[in-house]
């Protein structure tokens, strides 16, 4: 006799691992990797089911009877909200790299520049694209994908499958992100800015006591040149910041499911 498993084992084996991909699935919808609008829809549900699978035999899950039952909606928009949350943290820190950007084109004349950016489905400054590129390319690089998603399996032994959340922590977390999104952008962007600003005051004087230079003929394409100089010139400096960024992330993100477990 071969061995078998039985119909209603498979439902309820496949209950729990659709249990298991909602915190995942939420967090993946949410990312700024796996959540652009050039990822297909099938792509972020398979690897949504792959990365669950270990927590089917590996965290303790529902009762197949319970999740059937009236007494388990509250654990779905529970398992969405810790999900979404870690996500958009992510996202919206990555949001920093498109304020430098978007703030440096709009002082070197180049906030005409701009096109269509996949990701946010918008227009977008091409310094802002470039910047979301770069970070996405350290993220990647420094295995911060590979970090957050081991946040995320840690997630289940922080706040196991049911466990109700601390109030107030999801508000919290998105105030504070948003804070460090603005104060992250402004570092970046202040060493660039600086420098431009100083240049635009130069060519201004320039102008004024010689009112035959043209300000489109002579300070653009000095103002274009120095923009394409400072940037080569603070890669180095910026691939430190968006490290640290990277890092920052996951630190905050950490810091929310542990005060979402009330172990802070």
């Amino acid at each position: 006799m071969l061995p078998a498993i039985g119909l209603s084992e498979v439902s309820s084996i496949l209950a729990q691992h659709m249990v298991a991909m909602l915190r995942i699935g939420a967090f993946l919808l949410a990312s700024p990797v796996f959540g652009g609008r050039f990822v297909p829809l099938p792509v972020r549900i398979m690897a949504s089911a792959v990365i669950a699978l270990p927590m089917v035999i590996s965290v303790p899950l529902p009762d197949p009877g319970v999740i059937g039952g009236l007494r388990f909606v509250p654990v779905v928009p529970t398992e969405l909200a810790i999900g979404l949350t870690a996500g958009l943290i992510l996202t919206i820190l990555f949001g920093a790299a498109a304020v430098a950007g978007d703030r440096i084109a709009s002082t070197a004349g180049l906030g005409f520049a701009a096109q269509f950016d996949p990701a946010s489905g918008g227009q977008t400054p091409v310094v802002a694209t470039i910047f979301g590129l770069f970070l996405l390319s350290v993220f990647l690089g420094s295995d911060g994908h590979l970090l957050m998603l081991r946040l995320m399996l840690e997630s289940y032994r922080l706040l196991p499958i049911g466990a109700g959340l601390a109030p107030g922590v999801i508000s919290t977390a998105g105030i504070e992100t948003g804070q460090m999104m603005f104060a992250a952008g402004s570092s970046i962007m202040l060493p660039v800015v600086s420098v431009l600003l100083l240049l635009n005051i130069v060519i201004g004087i320039l102008t004024r006591s010689a009112p035959q230079l043209n300000v489109f003929s002579f300070g653009f394409p000095i103002t274009m040149s120095a923009t394409m100089a400072l940037i080569f010139l603070y890669a180095p400096g910026l691939i430190a910041a968006f490290d640290d960024l990277v890092a920052d992330a996951a630190r905050h993100v950490g810091q929310m499911l542990e005060a979402a477990s009330g172990r802070e």
